[in-house]
């Protein structure tokens, strides 16, 4: 089965330029003390606002700091906050989803009721709602992405359990008498891992995009540190004269995005055996 998928994931254009953009801002975040040119924190005010030259490859911002160490930097926070976020959001959503479909019942219907009632607010103002409640620091920022962001996955994993409920190797795992928790973990959660792993992917991409917008909004990661959010919050200050302090971080969250949102793309065709060809 996995040299399947893993010939699946190679015949996938998709897949490959996903994964191949993916580990590449995950190498460049592990490893951006030894990458960054200089100390992001370094400050220099002779040289502020200078534009892209050999010895400033993106410029510098407007208290002279290097914005190539900056976006460097500032992978390894997005990068921290997507994952981090997402994996919050999938226990949370794989826990409700899964009792909301095993249980049915009043169980069912007090979960999923409670998760129409968290859909019925726009997430960014269900987030903004609680950060101005909380010290904004990047823990906080974590907690409040991770749990204003679980209710969609909630409901596919409960679709996903209610059609295998019923499934011939379910009724037996039953009929023997095996426990619910033994029932869950090692019969039923195999089988919905897949649209699991699916949606944590995709899911990495817009909990960056959020981190980016609280910071952009001063709710995020918090000066001097730098965020994407918070470099573009330097830059619409000098847009006019300094043009890179915008570009770069925008072009950061750009490639991040599509790349997370590729690779997720692609394991949903490589991972369904509806959308395999074989």
């Amino acid at each position: 089965m996995l040299r399947l998928y893993l010939r699946r994931f190679l015949g996938n254009p998709l897949a490959l330029a996903g994964a191949v953009v993916v580990l590449s801002l995950v190498a460049l975040a592990l490893a951006s003390p030894w990458l960054s040119p200089t100390d992001p924190l370094q400050q220099d005010l002779i040289h502020r606002l200078q534009p892209p030259s050999p010895a400033h490859w993106m410029g510098t911002d407007d208290l002279g700091r290097d914005v190539l160490s900056r976006v460097i930097t500032g992978a390894r926070v997005s990068l921290a906050v997507g994952g981090l976020a997402v994996g919050i959001a999938v226990l949370l959503g794989t826990l409700v989803g899964v009792l909301a479909g095993y249980h049915g019942g009043w169980v069912d219907a007090v979960l999923m009721r409670a998760v129409d009632v968290l859909l019925c607010f726009p997430t960014i103002f269900l987030i903004l709602m609680v950060v101005a409640f909380l010290e904004p620091n990047i823990l906080n920022v974590m907690a409040v992405i991770g749990l204003t962001s679980w209710m969609g996955l909630a409901r596919l994993v409960r679709g996903e359990t209610l059609s295998l409920r019923e499934r011939d190797f379910m009724l037996a795992a039953c009929g023997l008498g095996l426990s619910t928790p033994r029932i869950l973990g090692v019969h039923l959660l195999p089988h919905i891992v897949s649209p699991i792993i699916v949606a944590a992917t995709l899911g990495v991409g817009g909990a960056v995009m959020t981190e980016s917008a609280l910071s952009f909004l001063g709710l995020g990661v918090q000066p001097p540190w730098p965020s994407w959010g918070n470099i573009l919050t330097v830059g619409k200050d000098y847009l006019h004269i300094a043009w890179w302090l915008s570009l770069f971080p925008g072009l950061a969250i750009l490639v991040t995005v599509l790349g997370f949102n590729l690779l997720g793309e692609g394991l949903r065709d490589v991972l369904d055996p509806r959308l395999g060809n074989e």
